[in-house]
């Protein structure tokens, strides 16, 4: 570990879990047990407030993947979880979800240090937020359920449909939410009684290792759940394309997922994918501004704008444009940018130099095209910042507009009519989520069911429950995660017909 980060935690006075889970290589979990399997080496995991080394990650092999899915295979043929009595599997969701609200604080301190983010929205909503997950999916175990079926075909018959888990789950999960979207990919397949080969991104492995530790004190039989470490472009795709896996949970870049999807195609299994984003916000005339600002600040502020769903496109009607991008620019200013585990954090810094480096591109073009209503720069000294920026254009074909920045960085567009603002809204490759502001109620609804998008807020924007579907349209992906929706794509349907 870099004397630059010991410093930066004894700062904070870590956890002594957390100084420990940080400071070693975290291992893969592979059949109940950590192991260093046949790793071809390691990689250096940076920590992103002092953007030094932090600790390394072990490159794991495609033969650990054979490992870990064999383990997965084995465990559900067995029926140990697949055939559980649900009431039996449903607690120990449910002991687990416990078990991360007693140790939160040490699940959010170490996702600030691996990941950067504001430790305060870490424990509440990436923390807090999957055990909530997994006690709501914890719910549906006991309440999965077939159907009768009247039949015309001639004769006497009893005729029923089964629904049962689909098999070992690989779940590839993205480094902007390590916890919470490995918890999106893995609580419901859990549930139904899949079990699951989980690949955790390369650049922040650490939670989900201490994760590991929970299920085995909640109670997991060993293969439920087993953990691989290392390159997508190894592990990830040989994953995705194992012919030991019968479904495939994605969720990441729109580039990647098209190659996740050719290789889980490549022997016919089933896939969700969760891409990338653009989301628009459409503002008109009668909206709160004070309402508008604050959803700003958790959407593309939030997670120094790593969010694939954040409003990163804002839509203004031209009445209120000055008067709404003067409301953003205030609650922006009074936002704190500094060390994720600073209490003050509002905004920490982004993943890594390269992310820095590809948002401060973009950042120059807003100065040469546009007009920089408050950022624009890169902060001086230790640490992947970027400050958090509000940049207006005239131009709705503009690359600032259109392709996915991934960083804090607001693009607002002046627009005159209700038709216009739809059309530009839905001229982009990505459709997973969008917002309408209007205290026109039957306006905010007619616009909603006119944008391309697999999710819109009204006068809201982000509002994601364990409840509520999740998922996008064109290139943001398809199938869903979250609420019912995520067990139909975990589950089959078997039908059962009886001469009598």
């Amino acid at each position: 570990m870099h004397i630059d980060v010991e410093r930066y935690l004894n700062r904070f006075n870590v956890l002594p879990e957390v100084r420990t889970a940080v400071s070693q290589i975290p291992k893969m979990f592979i059949n109940g047990d950590f192991t260093d399997g046949q790793a071809t080496g390691t990689k250096a995991v940076m920590e992103p407030s002092t953007g030094q080394q932090l600790t390394e990650v072990l490159l794991g092999s495609t033969a650990d993947v054979d490992a870990a899915v064999a383990s997965a295979r084995a465990t559900f043929d067995s029926g140990i979880w697949s055939r559980m009595a649900p009431n039996e599997r449903q607690n120990i969701l449910l002991k687990l979800a416990d078990l991360m609200e007693r140790d939160a604080d040490i699940l959010a301190q170490i996702e600030t240090i691996d990941n950067g983010k504001a430790i305060g929205p870490c424990k509440d909503f990436d923390v807090l937020g999957s055990a909530d997950l997994f006690r709501f999916m914890a719910g549906w175990a006991t309440k999965i359920e077939g159907a009768t079926k009247s039949l015309s075909v001639p004769g006497d018959f009893f005729s029923y449909t089964l629904r049962e888990p689909i098999g070992v789950v690989a779940a590839i999960a993205p480094w902007n939410w390590p916890l919470n979207m490995s918890a999106w990919k893995i609580a419901a397949p859990l549930a139904a009684g899949c079990t699951i080969v989980l690949k955790t991104a390369a650049m922040t492995p650490l939670s989900m290792t201490y994760f590991a530790r929970l299920t085995q004190e909640a109670g997991f039989p060993p293969g439920v759940l087993n953990i691989v470490t290392g390159e997508g472009s190894v592990i990830g795709d040989y994953l995705a394309r194992h012919p030991g896996v019968d479904k495939v949970s994605f969720t990441g870049s729109t580039e990647v997922g098209k190659s996740v999807a050719l290789a889980a195609a490549s022997h016919l299994v089933p896939a969700t994918l969760e891409l990338g984003g653009k989301s628009p916000m459409v503002v008109f005339e009668d909206t709160n501004l004070d309402d508008l600002a604050e959803a700003t600040r958790w959407s593309i502020y939030f997670n120094a704008g790593q969010n694939c769903s954040a409003g990163s496109r804002l839509y203004l009607h031209r009445s209120i444009f000055d008067d709404g991008v003067k409301a953003i620019k205030d609650k922006i200013a009074a936002l704190s940018v500094c060390a994720g585990l600073d209490p003050a954090c509002d905004v920490g810094p982004v993943i890594s130099q390269g992310a820095q480096q590809s948002i401060g591109r973009y950042l120059e073009m807003g100065k040469r095209d546009g007009d920089v209503i408050f950022g624009g720069d890169l902060p001086e000294g230790p640490g992947y910042f970027v400050n958090p920026t509000l940049i207006a254009l005239d131009d709705n074909t503009h690359p600032l507009v259109q392709e996915e920045i991934f960083g804090p960085v607001l693009v607002a567009v002046p627009f005159d009519e209700e038709e216009e603002v739809i059309a530009m809204a839905n001229d982009n490759a990505y459709g997973l989520g969008a917002s309408v502001w209007s205290e026109n109620g039957a306006r905010a609804q007619r616009v909603s069911r006119q944008l391309q998008s697999g999710s819109v807020w009204i006068n809201c924007h982000d509002v994601i429950d364990s409840a509520t579907a999740f998922g996008g349209v064109k290139q943001s992906g398809y199938g869903k995660d979250l609420g019912r929706e995520q067990l139909e794509a975990v589950l089959i349907t078997k039908t059962i017909t009886m001469q009598l």
